[in-house]
């Protein structure tokens, strides 16, 4: 799915997506935030939820390489690629 596909959909069906078809690349946290980015597409995606709780608060999603500074510690790439 391209980066404008996904961006139409709700956050529901966007975090339901990417459960199914992204790539999960890292996690950390953040203040009181547990982050996850993942990889799909042309786009990458970061959800957001409070530390302990499973609720998504929003995802985030950027395609430009440079949002990916905070995680290059942290990435873990699919055996696939």
């Amino acid at each position: 799915m391209k980066y404008t596909e996904f961006k139409q959909l709700h956050m529901y069906r966007q975090a339901e997506h990417l459960l199914r078809h992204g790539h999960l690349l890292a996690e950390r946290r953040q203040d009181s935030f547990r982050l996850r980015l993942f990889a799909l597409g042309d786009f990458y995606a970061e959800e957001w939820c409070s530390w302990g709780e499973d609720t998504i608060l929003f995802i985030h999603l950027f395609q430009h390489p440079a949002g990916l500074r905070d995680y290059l510690d942290a990435i873990r790439l699919p055996e696939e690629l």
